[in-house]
């Protein structure tokens, strides 16, 4: 439960959610949503990764082996998207998020990648998603960009897409109309008295006291000073380069949903937006912090997207983008309380951040306003990395 213990100070507050990309964006809301006063601290609020993110809602073309217990947590989100959709388009004033429901065709250029996909459909199904398997030809007609050579594919109706530009601009202005109290700097160190977080220390010398903090950084969550070691944060830097390229209104058309496939074991997707744009993605190196962009990565990037839809070289190329995604251990976020009173985490979702959203909100704002977490994310404790308490998780 909340209470104004620590918060009543001078500087105090509920809720202090340390990280502005879109996951602390969205604790943030949904914390001020149910009343609570919350403070957010970051030196670019709806920067990050979100402004890399190709915005993609695919929880059934993202299903990896071994990840089964992450699908539900997806899918569940992914069924939240219209009426999140819907409800932030009304809080921050009428700003359009970009969202679309026109579905996803996964594909494959080869037998191997036939097979493979073969074996996504099989799995699918058994996990009680809808996909329809459809033959090259069947593909070209749904999208006639697709090259001669695609062997078949996998019709997703329901994996759909998002801006994630729009869609962190959007929880931005949702938090500001709701009052949140948004600190464009960084917070330096976490604050502690008794064994409780009780706060952070900002660059600027502000110190900004909570009842309860949340941890929201993506990458940088790990690294913020003041964490015991017993509590530290699991989670790494994966770099991810992105193209952006520009339909011209003269071309019409160019494809009609989100086309990916896997080429030489690398995955490319092609994500059309209702503006025009294109965007090609996405890399996937382990290489720390580095945010360069390298000619091999574009170059990889378009020879891939161009085996799947020869045309795309005749686009302009109008950005070139690295971001870096927040990998935990398993792969799966890590979502609620730690082993210090008073901190939470949201963070750790790496290749799903857009897509669990709407799902990370109701989570945080569920633990942060009744000290419950919902059945759905326990699994995702980050208690699950923790050495004292491992033997509870097993």
């Amino acid at each position: 439960m909340h209470s104004s213990r620590s918060g009543s100070g001078r500087n105090g507050s509920d809720v202090l959610v340390i990280g502005g990309g879109i996951i602390g964006l969205v604790t943030a809301w949904r914390a001020a949503r149910r009343g609570l006063r919350t403070a957010l601290a970051d030196p670019e609020p709806g920067g990050g990764a979100a402004q890399v993110a190709a915005g993609m809602l695919a929880a059934v073309t993202e299903l990896h082996y071994g990840e089964e217990t992450l699908l539900g947590l997806n899918v569940a989100s992914a069924e939240r998207y219209p009426q999140f959709a819907a409800e932030l388009a009304e809080a921050s004033g009428g700003m359009d998020l970009g969202y679309r429901s026109c579905g996803t065709l996964a594909v494959a250029l080869d037998a191997d990648d036939r097979l493979h996909l073969r074996e996504l459909h099989a799995l699918q199904r058994r996990c009680g998603l809808e996909s329809e398997w459809l033959t090259g030809r069947e593909c070209r007609r749904l999208e006639p960009m697709l090259a001669p050579g695609v062997r078949g594919g996998l019709r997703v109706d329901g994996d759909h897409q998002v801006d994630p530009r729009r869609l962190a601009a959007a929880l931005l202005a949702a938090c500001e109309r709701a009052g949140v109290a948004v600190h464009r700097t960084r917070a330096e160190r976490l604050l502690t008295t008794a064994d409780r977080a009780v706060g952070a220390a900002l660059e600027d010398g502000t110190q900004l006291r909570a009842d309860q903090v949340v941890l929201a950084a993506g990458s940088l969550s790990g690294r913020l000073a003041g964490v015991p070691p017993e509590v530290a944060v699991p989670v790494r830097p994966v770099k991810g380069q992105v193209l952006r390229l520009a339909v011209p209104a003269a071309y019409g058309p160019f494809l009609s949903r989100t086309v990916r496939a896997v080429v030489r074991g690398s995955h490319v997707y092609l994500v059309p937006r209702e503006n025009g744009e294109l965007v090609v993605g996405a890399t996937s190196e382990e290489l720390g912090w580095d945010t360069t962009v390298t000619a091999g990565g574009v170059y990889e990037l378009l020879r891939d997207a161009h085996e799947l839809v020869p045309g795309i070289t005749e686009l302009p190329l109008v950005e070139t983008r690295a971001g870096l995604r927040p990998g935990s251990p398993d792969n799966a976020p890590l979502l609620g309380p730690t082993e210090l009173p008073g901190l939470h985490l949201a963070t750790g979702h790496y290749r799903n951040g857009v897509l669990l959203t709407p799902l990370t909100g109701d989570v945080m704002g569920e633990l942060l306003a009744t000290g419950v977490v919902p059945e759905i994310a326990r699994p995702f404790s980050p208690r699950r990395f923790s050495t004292t308490r491992q033997e509870s998780f097993v």
